[in-house]
């Protein structure tokens, strides 16, 4: 059966472009999870990603001759990098901080977003039109969007910038992000 997929021509550059696919989007993920320190589980990820590798390149290579499989190969690393970066979204690994300023001072945002279950830290700043609110908030990244959708009906006008923090160590930041669940 596999002989009779691989003698074809269309099924060859099916077969190519699906294991370049499959191939490139365990390697998107591995390399997440290297930047992320999940080195074990990257190691095991990049044990099947060389497996299908090996396997899609030398169906490639042996057949160098018809331009429709290399094309499956390019292709198929193209949309394995969209859908490894898809998968990566849906995983959500690691956690976001997301600084927020506002003017409103009297809406009590720290206050608002405590209750619904983040870990706020708020401070009063100075702006160059007068005091301002800012806030430091660490969530898991599976409720990033969630957070900006909060902020957002909360003041449209909140200026927020995020970034993923590298190393996280104690306070609360260690002890309730972890099991926190946010309200919708």
């Amino acid at each position: 059966m596999m002989q009779t997929i691989l003698s074809n021509s269309i099924g060859m550059v099916l077969i190519i472009l699906i294991i370049n696919i499959i191939y490139v989007s365990f390697f998107t993920i591995r390399m997440i999870l290297t930047l992320k320190g999940q080195r074990y589980f990257a190691a095991g990820i990049s044990t099947i990603e060389i497996l299908v590798y090996v396997t899609g390149l030398s169906l490639v290579l042996g057949n160098l001759n018809q331009i429709q499989n290399v094309i499956a190969y390019a292709l198929g690393y193209g949309l394995g990098v969209i859908v490894g970066m898809k998968i990566e979204e849906k995983l959500a690994l690691g956690y976001i901080t997301v600084n927020v300023i506002t003017k409103e001072l009297d809406l009590d945002l720290p206050k608002q977003l405590r209750e619904k279950g983040y870990g706020v830290t708020s401070w009063v700043a100075g702006g160059l039109e007068g005091d301002r609110t800012a806030m430091q908030i660490l969530t898991p990244r599976k409720y990033e969007l969630q957070l900006y959708d909060t902020i957002k009906t909360l003041d449209e006008k909140a200026f927020m910038i995020a970034f993923e923090p590298k190393t996280i160590h104690g306070g609360f930041w260690v002890k309730a992000v972890k099991k926190r669940r946010i309200k919708e």
